[in-house]
């Protein structure tokens, strides 16, 4: 098993600008083994898709439920886990670094923070709190011997709370800050996506969304890294919807044919999985 420093140090080297790295987001424990056998040399948590697990909407889990979360699936699998982290948990810079340092303590490689609070509705942190909240999430992710990924994104954009030239700028305050990683939600354009990477010297992440342009495109951008939320999780969920549909309004069974290939790639993935005894 590898240390944490060298995961640390194997996700810093992932990203590659030009040669995006694949970072998708499982929403729990198999999951997490699945998209790691399939091939996935780094994964995210996605706080939308979490609390979907527990049935709730994005903003309602706890800082203590998204470590014990991400620390189960840092145990589960071998490859660099990031975790999102949403503002940090609170308003207060204090809050920001006890989530930082729960995220070293649960082995993550790396972790996001984002500048829009979501209790009750979206609201941006005003710049100056903003690069202030970053600076310490680098500060406590840099120091203790193991040098964790910082990722700092400008969330305001998403939410319609700033426009490019305000998130550019923005990003551009978090990387003086001590951000290693930068990312801007909703960016689809190729143009926009192309003032990021031109206006700092750190990688970029990109979300994948429809309009997008594809992988090999972004790599042409520039682009560091690709995640796509919680869009895997939602998919699960879709499916089973359609499923659900299908069999409560027709009393078809078609949906056995979906469940027969993840039925077939969770079992190989599970069983690789396995102690030696069970299996």
């Amino acid at each position: 098993m590898s240390s944490h420093e060298d995961i640390t140090t194997r996700f810093r080297d992932l990203h590659r600008p030009g040669a995006p790295l694949l970072m998708p987001n499982p929403w729990d424990v198999g999951s997490a083994v699945l998209l790691e056998s399939l091939g996935f040399e780094a994964l995210a948590t996605t706080s939308s898709g979490f609390a979907a697990t527990l049935g709730r909407l994005d903003g309602s889990v706890t800082r203590e439920e998204a470590l014990a979360h991400a620390a189960a699936l840092v145990a589960a699998v071998d490859v660099p886990v990031s975790a999102d982290l949403e503002d940090g948990f609170g308003p207060e810079v204090d809050d920001v670094v006890a989530t930082i340092e729960g995220a070293r303590a649960a082995g993550l490689a790396g972790c996001s923070i984002e500048d829009v609070a979501n209790h009750g509705g979206p609201v941006a942190y005003e710049r100056d709190r903003a690069v202030e909240r970053v600076a310490a999430a680098a500060d406590a992710a840099h120091k203790g011997g193991v040098a964790l990924v910082l990722t700092a994104r400008c969330d305001a954009l998403l939410h319609g709370l700033c426009d490019l030239d305000e998130a550019i700028a923005r990003v551009q305050d978090y990387v003086a800050a001590g951000a290693d990683v930068v990312y801007v939600p909703a960016l689809v354009e190729p143009d926009a996506i192309r003032r990021l990477v031109e206006a700092t010297d750190r990688p970029v992440n990109v979300l994948a969304l429809p309009g997008v342009p594809p992988a090999a495109e972004l790599g042409e951008l520039g682009v560091a890294r690709i995640s796509v939320g919680s869009a895997f999780s939602q998919a699960a969920l879709g499916a089973t919807v359609e499923a659900a549909r299908e069999l409560r309004e027709r009393g078809t069974y078609g949906f056995y044919e979906l469940a027969a290939t993840g039925r077939g790639s969770a079992r190989a993935a599970f069983a690789a999985r396995a102690p030696a005894a069970d299996r």
